[in-house]
């Protein structure tokens, strides 16, 4: 009876975790992201350190150095602790023109838009497994003030990301 007890528990707990899991494929986005892609993947992204000031909302996808979370020096922890074996990084905007934007990463991590010393939410958010070049994208209604964004929680040292005005 406790086997059976057991595996009932096993199952209704492995239930949720199999519904969570992300569409696979391109196609499975919420929305086209087909600009998005092509803006992550271009050869002429800029190469960006992590800490690195830029003056307006970059024009072309960038691709963010990372570092371990402990040599990130986040101007804000993150929402999501980072778990170890993983790396971080930010960048900082002084200006943005207000508007709904398009935050997109080439692969999986943590995003914190942080502006006027809030966290702002997503106003959507679409994500894919097996896509080449783009992970998830989120949108995010900016305003005119400096913001930072912050990557914590990513396997790699580096990934792109693009900000783009919402079509």
């Amino acid at each position: 009876m406790r086997v059976l007890t057991f595996l009932a528990v096993l199952s209704l707990s492995a239930a949720p975790a199999f519904a969570a899991e992300e569409p696979s494929g391109c196609d499975k986005f919420k929305w086209p992201i087909e600009r998005e892609r092509a803006a992550l993947t271009a050869p002429d992204r800029a190469k960006l350190a992590s800490g690195s000031e830029q003056a307006g909302l970059p024009s072309s996808a960038i691709t963010l150095g990372l570092v371990a979370p402990s040599e990130a020096k986040l101007p804000s922890p993150p929402e999501r602790a980072p778990k170890d074996g993983t790396f971080a990084g930010f960048t900082s905007i002084k200006t943005a023109k207000a508007g709904l934007y398009t935050i997109s990463l080439s692969t999986g991590a943590w995003v914190d838009v942080v502006q006027d010393g809030h966290f702002l939410k997503p106003v959507a958010f679409s994500g894919a497994t097996d896509c080449d070049g783009i992970r998830k994208t989120m949108k995010y209604e900016l305003s005119d003030k400096p913001l930072v964004l912050q990557v914590s929680g990513a396997k790699d040292n580096a990934l792109s990301i693009a900000i783009l005005p919402a079509q």
